[in-house]
This record gives structure tokens, sequence and C-alpha cells, in this order.
């Protein structure tokens, strides 16, 4: 998938039923290109057709980790050099699940002595390959296809320690500034980082703005720092700065 692909799957999510001729006139190609486009997104399960239209597909959660690895990924890399800048030499540190938690996990070699506690197996495979330090992984029910521990074992997992540092992520921030993840095990692991870490970063690439999903976070002033990689609207990052958290470009 391209990112053209991906970026019509999160345009049909947030826009609902739209038809062909649309979608084409939004992302500037023909129609042909559209059609061949969601007759692959079809084919793999992100999208529906139904009698000329695209409709996203119903209860769906998220796309691979794969897939969103690839998907504005340099302005995840300049988040991830923004975050390693609020990390110090000897800090323990919680990071939760996601594409850009795991694009820090490939930076933090230039830090000395942490301790990293995570039930994210990707950032566990690229930590335990490049850093020294600590490493502490969660273990129970993985979710198979992001490859991270997930539900009662994650929530759990995150209880058990006391952290310096949280560094999380969510799937979407609307205009009024609510949180979103997509499931009840998100959430909970969510809570328990916040919980239990003393300076608390939302790393969140700028895809994730003015969208909604399935399940609401209302903790938005728990968080000390949002990091993203382009600016918010003005009416957004108001909103936020108003609850004193910090807002970081990179």
């Amino acid at each position: 998938m391209n990112h053209r692909q991906l970026d019509i799957v999160q345009w049909i999510n947030q826009h609902g039923r739209q038809s062909i001729q649309a979608i084409a006139s939004a992302f500037d190609v023909s129609v042909q290109t559209i059609r061949s486009d969601v007759r692959l997104l079809h084919e793999k399960g992100l999208v529906l057709r139904s009698h000329g239209e695209v409709v996203p597909f119903p209860n769906r959660e998220n796309i691979s980790f794969t897939q969103r690895q690839i998907h504005n990924a340099a302005g995840k890399e300049r988040i991830a050099q923004q975050c390693l800048e609020r990390i110090t030499d000897h800090q323990s540190v919680f990071l939760g699940s996601g594409s850009t938690v795991a694009e820090l996990a490939k930076v933090l070699h230039h830090k000395q002595g942490l301790h990293v506690m995570t039930p994210n197996l990707h950032a566990a495979r690229i930590i335990s390959q490049h850093m020294d330090g600590e490493l502490t992984v969660a273990g129970g029910r993985v979710r198979k296809r992001d490859q991270d521990v997930v539900g009662a074992d994650a929530v759990k997992f995150f209880q058990r320690y006391r952290a310096d540092v949280g560094v999380f992520s969510v799937s979407a921030i609307d205009k009024q500034g609510v949180l979103y993840d997509f499931t009840d095990d998100d959430i909970n692991a969510l809570e328990a980082i916040v919980d239990n870490c003393h300076y608390r970063i939302l790393v969140v690439d700028s895809t994730k703005f003015e969208r909604s999903s399935r399940c609401v976070w209302t903790r938005l002033s728990d968080i000390d720092c949002i990091i993203t990689d382009r600016p918010l609207a003005p009416y957004l990052q108001s909103k936020i700065a108003s609850l004193g958290v910090e807002i970081v470009v990179g």
C-alpha cells in the first residue's frame, strides 16, 4: 500500500460514505486511479464498495502496524527526536503501544542507563538490539496485528511499576481536544500509564488531529506535554494550552 491509499482509508473513516468521483477530486487524481486504489483497499478489508460508492468498513479498529509505520514516517521521526530531548540518562520510562512510540525506541540508545518498561513488542525488539540499560516487557495476551500485549495483563504490568516518564499515543484528537482510542483495552492501558508515572508525554502525529474514534479518554489535563509534527489549528492549540499542557512541534 502507498501513502495515498492509507490516506484514503483515513479520509473515508473520517468523512463516511463517498462517491468515487468525490474521492478522486479530494485527492486530485483520476477516477481510474481511485477505482484501482479502492479495489485494493476493498480486497484488504479496509473499506467497502457499494453501488459506485465507498463506505467505511464497519467496526474497523485500526490498520496494521506495518501500514501505520510508513504513514507520515518523517513526522514520526521528528516527534521521536523531540521526545528524546525530554528524557535524561538513568531514568525509568514507560512506553505505550503504537508506531510513533516505536519510533522513539529507535533513538533511545542515545541515552545511558535507562530502564524501559513496555507491552510494545516492536519497541522491545528494537531496544533489546541497540540500547544498554534495562528492559522489562509485559507478558500476557498479544494482539497479533499490532504485536503488543493488551488487556488486563498490560494494565497490571503498568500498575506494578512507577516510572519517571511515560510516553504514549492515541488514535485521534477531535476539534474540542477530546482524546480517543480504538478499544477499551487501549484506554485502560493509557489510564495505568498516566496513573503510575511522574511526567506524561503524548506523542501524536498530525494525521490524528481533528478526528474521532470509538472510545473516549477524557484526561487531557493530566498530560504534561504533547509532541506532534505540525502546528495545531489555533482553536485546538488554545484549548490544549488552557489546560496547562505544553505543546511541542517537531
